[in-house]
C-alpha cells in the first residue's frame, strides 16, 4: 500500500512538471506569433488607397485644387473620347505639320482603350504606308510607326499628373505641351538602349522648356536630367508638375523631387542649347495643349528590327490616368 501510494506520488509529479513546461512553452511562442500576425497585416503604401479627387502629394488639398475635368481622363472607356482629344492624323489633321520624327511615323491605328489605360503603341511595320517627305537631314520615314494624341482644351497653370510606364524599346515615350511658340516637355523617357554609354537612359527624367519664336537655331530655354532610380518601363509610377507664374514643382510617387523657382530657370545659361537672347527663359506663361506621344530619337539609336520591338514587333506606352488641377 505505502508502495502503491509512493508511486502514485510520483505520477503525479511527473504530470504537474509536464503541465507547468507546456504552459510556459505556449506563453513564451505567443508573442511571436502575435507579432508576426501584425507584420503580414501592415499593408504597403499603395497609391491605389489614395484619394483621386487630389494630386497624390496633397491628399489634404492644402493647395485648393479644383479638377479640370474638359483635359482630365481616367481612359475607362471602350475608345478614346475624340471630342476631348485628336489622335495625331485623323482625317488627315496634323497638330503643328508633325507627322513624327523620322524614321518614325504617326499612326491613327496605335491608339486604343484597353484594361483602363490609354495605350500608345509603337509598331515595326515595314509595309505601312509611308510619307514621301523626308526629315531636314535626309532621314526617310520608314519601318516604325508610332502615335500621339493631343487635348483640344487649352489651360494656363495648374498641377498635372499622369500614371505611366514607357515603352520597353529604344523609343520615346512622352508627356509634353505646346502653344504660343512654346513647348513644355515633362518628360521624355527611354524604356530601353542599345548604345552602351547611354544604358542610364532607361532610367532619366529629362524635362524641358523651348521657346519657338526664337530666331536662335536650338530654342532650348532650360533642360535638367535626373537620374529616377528606376527603370521608366518595368512599371507604374505618378509623375505630378506644379506649374505656376512662380515656377515648376516635381513629385515622383507623391514625394517632392524638384522645386525651380522661376527666378532659377530665368538664371539658366541657355547659350550653350540655343537659348532665346536677352528674353525671359520662363516663356510658359500661356495656355498649352497637352500631348502623350511616341518618337525615335535618331541621335540616341532607333531599333533596327521586329525583334527590338517589343520582341514580336509591338510596344506600348501606357497611361493609366490624366488628371489636371487648377486653383479654385
Amino acid at each position: 500500500m505505502i508502495e502503491l501510494k509512493k508511486i502514485l506520488k510520483w505520477v503525479l509529479c511527473i504530470v504537474l512538471m509536464i503541465t507547468f513546461f507546456s504552459c510556459s512553452s505556449e506563453d513564451s511562442d505567443s508573442p511571436a506569433e502575435e507579432e508576426k500576425e501584425i507584420i503580414n497585416e501592415d499593408p504597403k503604401p499603395d497609391d491605389n488607397t489614395s484619394n483621386p479627387d487630389y494630386p497624390l502629394s496633397d491628399q489634404e488639398n492644402s493647395g485648393n485644387w479644383v479638377l479640370n475635368t474638359e483635359v482630365s481622363d481616367e481612359f475607362e472607356g471602350a475608345t478614346l473620347d475624340e471630342t476631348k482629344w485628336l489622335i495625331q492624323g485623323r482625317n488627315g489633321e496634323f497638330q503643328s505639320n508633325f507627322v513624327g520624327r523620322a524614321p518614325s511615323q504617326f499612326s491613327t491605328d496605335n491608339v486604343r482603350l484597353e484594361d483602363g489605360k490609354l495605350k500608345l503603341e509603337t509598331r515595326w511595320e515595314p509595309n505601312y504606308n509611308f510619307s514621301p517627305k523626308v526629315a531636314k537631314d535626309g532621314t526617310k520615314y520608314e519601318n516604325i510607326t508610332t502615335a500621339a494624341v493631343i487635348t483640344k482644351k487649352e489651360f494656363t497653370y495648374g498641377y498635372m499628373e499622369v500614371k505611366s510606364k514607357a515603352a520597353d524599346a529604344e523609343i520615346t515615350s512622352s508627356f509634353w505641351a505646346t502653344g504660343n511658340n512654346t513647348e513644355f516637355d515633362f518628360f521624355e523617357m527611354f524604356g530601353d538602349h542599345k548604345q552602351t554609354n547611354k544604358l542610364d537612359k532607361d532610367r532619366e527624367l529629362w524635362w524641358s522648356i523651348h521657346d519657338w519664336s526664337s530666331s536662335e537655331k536650338n530654342n532650348t530655354t532650360y533642360t535638367e536630367h535626373h537620374d529616377l532610380g528606376f527603370r521608366v518601363a518595368d512599371d507604374f509610377h505618378v509623375y505630378g508638375y506644379e506649374w505656376s507664374a512662380d515656377g515648376v514643382i516635381i513629385y515622383i510617387d507623391g514625394k517632392l523631387f524638384k522645386n525651380v523657382t522661376r527666378a532659377e530657370i530665368n538664371a539658366y545659361d541657355d547659350t550653350k542649347e540655343g537659348g532665346n537672347g536677352a528674353k525671359e527663359n520662363f516663356v510658359i506663361t500661356k495656355a498649352i495643349k497637352i500631348w502623350f506621344d511616341q518618337e525615335t530619337f535618331p541621335w540616341h539609336g532607333v531599333p533596327d528590327s521586329m525583334q527590338e520591338v517589343g520582341g514580336d514587333g509591338s510596344v506600348d506606352f501606357e497611361i493609366e490616368y490624366l488628371r489636371v488641377w487648377q486653383k479654385k
